[in-house]
């Protein structure tokens, strides 16, 4: 049975209900989210071939510092960096180190800014140099696959819903979905209630209420579903070596759908990458 509290009723750590906020946590996201999303755009000047990871890591320590943001990964749960960033065959959680990006490469950068206790929680894929066309397409239908989960998103309609669109069209587009990973609730905790499955079916999971917060953030493989965990304890990766690739958005169910809070206000949400109009993928 899925129990919702207003949030201000909810004690600071997931309890397993839902909180439901009210219009200053909108607002406390839209700060968050407002300087995660200028970060991811400003990489986009600062991936390319020869830039080691943990140069973005570097950067998006100073960019939060500057900001007076701090970045939610690091020290969380012992890990030690500002922010994920996840190659090729990475699924999530990759660890920034000193090996330079090569031609080619894809590079999921995944970055979390906590400001005044709110966390905006938001990745993008960024192309390394001229990538090959299968990792251009992955990262194309991953970022479709994630508007149309947010398109799933209304009062009323259930958390399924989104995990049913996203995995249809994956399915459709002859993609995986990675099931071992979900979004989550989000707010002035990192991971909170609802966990947001990227596959289901229509009609199942808790109902979608206004003032609910989480994020859709699907992980899709060119080839099986199937994911492992290094010996680091953090990297997952895929079994079958193939691509995979990852955006991810933060929200706010409203009265009317839902306010994507991690939006970029330059129209960057796809750097380097070109994605046809939704309409032209239904």
């Amino acid at each position: 049975m899925t129990t919702y509290l207003e949030a201000e009723a909810n004690p600071q750590r997931n309890t397993g209900a839902i909180r439901l906020y009210g219009p200053e946590a909108f607002e406390g996201m839209r700060r968050a989210s407002r300087v995660t999303a200028e970060c991811l755009d400003a990489l986009a000047e600062i991936v390319k071939p020869g830039v080691t990871t943990q140069a973005i890591d570097d950067f998006v320590w100073q960019f939060g510092v500057e900001r007076n943001a701090a970045p939610a990964s690091l020290h969380y749960r012992g890990f030690t960096k500002s922010v994920c960033t996840s190659i090729n065959h990475v699924v999530c959680h990759g660890i920034p180190n000193n090996k330079p990006l090569k031609e080619g490469d894809i590079v999921n950068i995944d970055v979390t800014y906590v400001v005044d206790g709110w966390h905006g929680d938001s990745s993008r894929m960024y192309p390394v140099g001229q990538v090959k066309r299968v990792s251009e397409r992955l990262c194309e239908v991953t970022y479709r696959a994630l508007l149309l989960g947010i398109a799933a998103v209304k009062p009323g309609g259930h958390v399924g819903d989104i995990g049913a669109a996203i995995e249809e069209y994956a399915r459709a587009e002859r993609c995986s979905v990675v099931r071992d990973f979900c979004g989550h609730g989000v707010g002035q905790l990192f991971h909170d209630a609802p966990n947001v499955l990227h596959y289901g079916s229509y009609g199942e999971g808790p109902e979608l209420k206004p003032g609910m917060i989480f994020t859709i953030e699907p992980m899709i493989n060119t080839g099986r579903q199937n994911v492992k965990i290094l010996a680091d304890g953090w990297t997952a990766v895929t079994r079958d070596r193939g691509l995979s690739a990852q955006y991810e958005h933060s929200l706010g169910v409203t009265e009317e759908g839902c306010e994507v809070f991690t939006y970029s206000l330059k129209g960057l949400d796809t750097p380097g990458i070109t994605v046809p109009p939704l309409a032209a993928a239904a």
